[in-house]
């Protein structure tokens, strides 16, 4: 009976006890490092995170200060166009247009709203180059004032010279051919206030030129007593924007400084020494939005020209 009897020894489950204690260690030292592990990359990446929103401030203040720069850039720049005075109709008509050009870009300054680099490098551009515009024009003007001044000054000196009973008879024809070759120049007629319009086929105005059928150029040759009166042929040229010559499929042309320029449209007038209104139609069809360029011309000379931005 004894013999059969299973036998009691404790020391069976102390075995037991001790040998699970080392499994439930490792496995809270696995828990630990995988915490940890976890904790240091929710540190990294939080860094990580503020230097990327940090860096996305920097350069969004960076970006307004080149907005506010440009947009003062073009407001001095539209200062100088306001500023700019000058008696040429031409270099008058073509100031007109960079300033329009100047107050649009102006508008699409103040009504961006998706800033980033290319943009602003696009914006730079486009100061830059209303900028060289500008410096052109002032080295026209001062050009033109110097010629001028230049002028009056040989006027004057020719007037004393001939208003002087001594000067002698070789000299006053000599001073009289390069007064008359001043006269002949003086003489060449002039047109001003040119401007060009988008008519439909009822001939109405349209705002947009796509819709437009026909275009007048409507412009006023200056009164001058020194031309010649009588009939005249005006040739009208307009250049689109993409730079080529509008004209018929006849492609009529006109002989100018020995070379054979195609017009679009071409009217005679009879002009008697005093302002004359003129209008030329160019009928045709497909015109696209853009600044058009016309040129004027008559006797073989270039009397007007202007440029305008049509939509």
């Amino acid at each position: 009976m004894e013999e059969n009897r299973q036998s009691y020894d404790p020391s069976e489950f102390e075995d037991d006890d001790y040998g699970r204690q080392p499994e439930a260690e490792k496995s809270i030292r696995g828990y630990r490092i995988v915490i940890i592990i976890l904790s240091v990359i929710l540190v990294a990446l939080s860094i990580l995170y503020f230097s990327i929103h940090r860096q996305q401030m920097l350069d969004n203040e960076l970006l307004q200060a080149d907005r506010d720069s440009i947009q003062n850039d073009l407001g001095r720049l539209m200062n100088d166009y306001d500023n700019l005075r000058v008696s040429n109709d031409s270099i008058s008509a073509s100031l007109s247009v960079e300033r329009e050009r100047a107050d649009s870009l102006m508008t699409r300054l103040k009504k961006e709203r998706s800033w980033n680099l290319a943009k602003i490098k696009q914006y730079e551009r486009e100061v830059g180059t209303l900028r060289t515009a500008m410096k052109d024009y002032i080295r026209q003007i001062d050009s033109l004032n110097t010629l001028n001044q230049k002028l009056i000054s040989e006027n004057v000196s020719y007037r004393k010279e001939i208003s002087s009973a001594n000067l002698r008879a070789e000299m006053a024809e000599e001073k009289a051919a390069e007064l008359d070759n001043k006269v002949k120049v003086g003489s060449v007629l002039r047109a001003r206030d040119i401007r060009l319009e988008a008519l439909n086929d009822r001939g109405k105005a349209v705002s947009r030129i796509k819709n437009a059928s026909r275009l007048r150029v409507d412009f006023v040759l200056s009164a001058n007593e020194l031309a010649m009166p009588g009939n005249k042929a005006i040739y009208l040229r307009i250049i689109s924007p993409d730079g080529y010559v509008l004209t018929t499929e006849a492609m009529p042309s006109f002989e100018y400084e020995g070379e054979r320029l195609t017009y679009s449209a071409m009217r005679e007038v009879d002009y008697q020494n005093q302002d004359l209104e003129v209008g030329i139609y160019f009928t045709s069809s497909g015109f696209a939005a853009g600044t058009y360029r016309m040129e004027l011309y008559t006797e073989g000379r270039l009397i007007g020209q202007a440029q305008v931005a049509m939509r």
